[in-house]
């Protein structure tokens, strides 16, 4: 594959270490650690007993979990190819 001034398997490398961080981000969001709580850690606010059953350790209500998945973004703001059509827009 040409790949300009990148050395070989720069591309590959690029690549790996986006989904590296993908998988990374993905496990800093992972909650199912303990128990669910009945109350959520924010608001204090019941958290309903199907949400508790279906996602292990949960600590927010659904509405705190939504801002705070706000809050976190989804790490897709940037190219790390650096591709010309990407410069140029």
């Amino acid at each position: 594959m040409a790949t300009g001034w990148a050395r070989e398997g720069a591309v590959q490398e690029q690549i790996d270490s986006t989904v590296q961080d993908a998988v990374d981000q993905a496990r800093r969001q992972l909650e199912g650690v303990g128990e669910s709580l009945t109350h959520c850690a924010e608001c204090d606010e019941p958290i309903p007993e199907a949400r508790r059953e279906a996602i292990q350790g949960v600590r927010l209500c659904v509405n705190c979990q939504a801002e705070a998945d706000k809050r976190a973004g989804h790490g897709a703001g940037f190219n790390r190819r650096g591709s010309k059509d990407s410069q140029l827009r």
